[in-house]
């Protein structure tokens, strides 16, 4: 499968491909808001907590530190891990389903798919060329978006982005490392939000066989539960080790096919040999059962997220309702698009503290 052209040709400049990809992505709209957009706790709650930004942050950090000692571009991998979450509903993943469920609900058969909506934002809801839509980025990068989290499902696309980007195929392996390094920083960072704000403890923890490996580095520098400084070393240390046994059991097949990196050249349905060993898979899979059972589920957050669902939701039937709600700038947009894509479009830009805000106004 050969690599496609970027959809608008650009003159060189001083930058890389890549490098100016990110910079058209950190320069974006879409981008900033993401500082109050939901990771898992609503961040006007604490001003610790992670939010899509920070998150974005700490998954470009990781993707770079494993592409770096892969032998992959560390930039592609950078700009994907910036923009994946671009197209997140506010309040985190219980909006972008609730948001799902009423599209189908109004016939809209794709319903709502935040990688999908991420690679609209860049192709199309971002507005900063006079001639065209979208921030004008390479083709890899559009794809490693589109395409980082496997599997890559074709209902959830148009059949010409789904032509034009070879969903039979696997993405280059730069949006294979975002797609695993967005997994070890929210693993490892909601279980810092977690102890921080007391939500989960060390002792729920302490028998998982992912953190006594994590804890094994603790112990090293003598450094003991109770200490201040033992959730920071523990979180960092679980980073650790999780990233040196995705470097180390990716090296090889990663030299081996160094020459396609950037292109879509193995089959959707081949099982790649880069990724986590089959024993620290298990355990991650074990630590994340844990915490969706012990945080996830925790009544606090359920209360928080379970807000934010009603808020969607309310939103989109008063939109519905009456269209006149909206902006003029998005009622104009109903003459080249279907009414509840527009909506839902709104919808997904807004931060938590604007949807709540617009929420209170309709409903106070």
């Amino acid at each position: 499968m050969l690599c496609k052209k970027r959809f608008f040709d650009t003159k060189e400049d001083f930058r890389d491909p890549f490098s100016r990809d990110r910079d058209r992505v950190i320069h974006s709209s879409s981008f900033r808001r993401l500082e109050y957009k939901t990771q898992v706790f609503i961040n006007h709650e604490g001003d610790y907590f992670r939010t899509r930004l920070t998150h974005s942050l700490e998954v470009a950090q990781i993707a770079r530190t494993i592409s770096r000692n892969l032998g992959l571009n560390e930039f592609l991998s950078e700009v994907i891990a910036l923009s994946h979450d671009l197209g997140h509903t506010p309040f985190g993943h219980i909006g972008g389903d609730e948001l799902d469920r009423l599209l189908k609900k109004d016939g809209y058969k794709n319903g709502f798919e935040h990688n999908f909506q991420s690679f609209r934002v860049l192709t199309k809801l971002e507005k900063r060329y006079k001639n065209f839509d979208g921030l004008n980025l390479t083709y890899a990068t559009l794809e490693g978006v589109l395409k980082h989290s496997a599997p890559y499902k074709k209902k959830f696309f148009p059949k010409e982005i789904a032509n034009n980007f070879a969903l039979d195929y696997h993405p280059s392996l730069e949006a294979i490392v975002v797609d695993n390094a967005d997994a070890i920083a929210y693993c490892s960072h909601d279980i810092d939000d977690g102890l921080k704000y007391g939500l989960i403890s060390y002792k729920d923890l302490k028998d998982e066989p992912l953190i006594k490996r994590a804890k094994h580095f603790v112990n090293r520098e003598g450094i003991k539960p109770k200490d201040k400084l033992f959730r920071y070393r523990l979180v960092a240390s679980l980073i650790r080790v999780l990233v040196e046994d995705f470097i180390a059991n990716s090296k090889e097949f990663a030299s081996a096919n160094s020459s396609k990196i950037l292109c879509s050249h193995f089959k959707a349905s081949q099982k790649l040999e880069i990724g986590h060993s089959k024993e620290i898979e298990k355990e991650l899979n074990s630590l994340r059962k844990k915490l969706f059972k012990i945080l996830y589920r925790h009544k606090k957050i359920v209360e928080n997220m379970y807000a934010g669902k009603m808020c969607i939701r309310g939103l989109y039937n008063a939109y519905m309702d009456e269209s006149n709600l909206l902006p003029l700038e998005y009622r104009e947009l109903f003459k080249v698009r279907a009414k509840h894509r527009v909506i839902a479009d709104y919808i997904a830009s807004m931060t938590d503290r604007y949807a709540l805000k617009s929420y209170k106004k309709i409903y106070p």
